[in-house]
């Protein structure tokens, strides 16, 4: 297909991040287990049900067998339960499922995986918030918990996606998650009202013996891990928390007037895509006053082919196009947005057949004037962004920067016969 003169040529531009890998994880493991003393409490015999959630951590299966093997050396019997609230379509089928889809398996585990959204309820807090928790993490001898500590994609303050939240949400399965979500717009979505009354009668009444807390850097690689005894998680973690926004990817411009993503998906970012990256935190549709970047319009061409029709977070684009909607399986969002009280997230943008028309509908809400100096970004996906596509407005800009490498020189965009744009990665 001929160049479209009327839309703006692009040219690559990387951007480079701080790298810190941790190579021997089972090594790091053992040994933090044992400096921090997190385990000493298992006995011979007992058994320990170690937490594990869906959000995408890089060598989670690998993490997590080392858990296991830790536990199995105490003698003691590990098995594994899904923590992860309403996901998995919020059912016990549908939460193995995902964990298997992270190569969390019994085969490779060796170990059982116990999958229920039973829950028992603990009491209430003050506020009148009934707490409710797993049944069968709850009857285990010890509960380890294991997650990812990073930014979330909504909740704010001293307590974000981490441990905390994997305690009370993840591990409160889908009644809890819906009840603390009815809760959260009352809080303005800080964990940190609840955190206090809610974490002290979940270490008073259930065997929560350590977590082991994860952070990646930019490019996903295992940055650190650590283990933290479990009436430590409340001090630890937000300093935990300081040091996963510090390796944070992040785009090279903020301020962008169309910024096309190639795909979202549910081990992308809880909403798709990444709403710390794009600066959609606070609101769907446009920064706020102090948040950067600012994105006037977005474009989602497709869904990841493991987020298995997971459209959660699309409500969050302007526009998408059409296979984001053949794809779609419209109960599995419908389930997240509502229990996250989120409903908007799931609302299907303006969709298009073709990438060529899509774009050609942005660009038609110029003026004439202005067609020529577009601020585009072009992504994979939000996890993906040490290399972009940039129109030719920020050629000049990336030049002039040190912390950015140009590649090569602005060229026009390549559609195929259909329409779509070739992959240019």
């Amino acid at each position: 297909m001929n160049a479209d003169k009327s839309l703006p040529s692009f040219f690559a531009v990387t951007q480079d991040f701080p790298r810190k890998v941790v190579e021997d994880v089972e090594a790091v493991i053992a040994n933090t287990f044992r400096d921090t003393q997190s385990l000493e409490k298992i006995e011979k015999g007992q058994q320990v049900a170690i937490a594990v959630g869906s959000r995408g951590i890089n060598q989670l299966s690998r993490i997590v067998l080392a858990v296991v093997n830790e536990i199995k050396n105490l003698g003691a019997v590990p098995v594994i339960v899904p923590a992860m609230g309403s996901h998995g379509g919020a059912t016990a089928e549908g939460q193995r499922a995902v964990l298997e889809g992270f190569g969390i398996t019994e085969s490779a585990m060796g170990c059982s995986i116990v999958a229920s959204m039973d829950t028992i309820l603990l009491g209430h807090t003050p506020e009148g918030l009934p707490i409710y928790f797993d049944r069968v993490a709850s009857a285990s001898d010890h509960i380890v918990v294991v997650n990812r500590i990073k930014p979330h994609t909504r909740l704010v303050g001293r307590y974000e996606s981490g441990l905390i939240k994997m305690m009370m949400i993840g591990l409160g399965k889908h009644q809890g998650a819906s009840t603390y979500h009815q809760f959260f717009p009352d809080y303005d979505y800080c964990l940190d009202h609840l955190v206090d009354s809610v974490v002290d009668l979940l270490l008073e009444s259930m065997p929560i013996t350590c977590g082991l807390a994860v952070l990646e850097d930019a490019f996903e690689n295992t940055a650190h891990i650590e283990a933290i005894p479990a009436k430590k998680i409340v001090e630890r973690e937000p300093e935990l928390l300081n040091q996963a926004k510090a390796l944070l990817p992040k785009l090279p411009f903020d301020q962008i007037d169309l910024l096309i993503v190639d795909q979202i998906g549910k081990e992308i970012s809880g909403t798709g895509m990444d709403t710390n990256l794009i600066g959609r935190k606070s609101n769907d549709k446009a920064a706020a006053e102090n948040e950067f970047p600012k994105v006037r319009y977005i474009y989602v061409r497709s869904l990841t082919e493991k987020t298995a029709g997971n459209a959660a977070g699309i409500g969050i684009a302007e526009y998408c196009h059409q296979r984001v909607v053949d794809s779609l399986d419209r109960e599995k969002p419908t389930v997240n947005c509502i229990t996250s009280a989120h409903p908007s997230a799931g609302a299907v943008p303006l969709t298009f057949a073709s990438d060529l028309e899509a774009i050609h509908a942005v660009i038609s809400q110029v003026a004439e004037a202005r067609k020529g100096d577009v601020k585009w970004i072009w992504i994979r996906d939000t996890l993906h962004v040490d290399q972009v596509l940039a129109s030719d407005f920020f050629y000049e800009e990336a030049l002039q920067r040190s912390d950015l490498q140009v590649i090569g020189v602005p060229k026009p965009l390549d559609f195929d016969e259909l329409g779509d744009l070739r992959n240019p990665w």
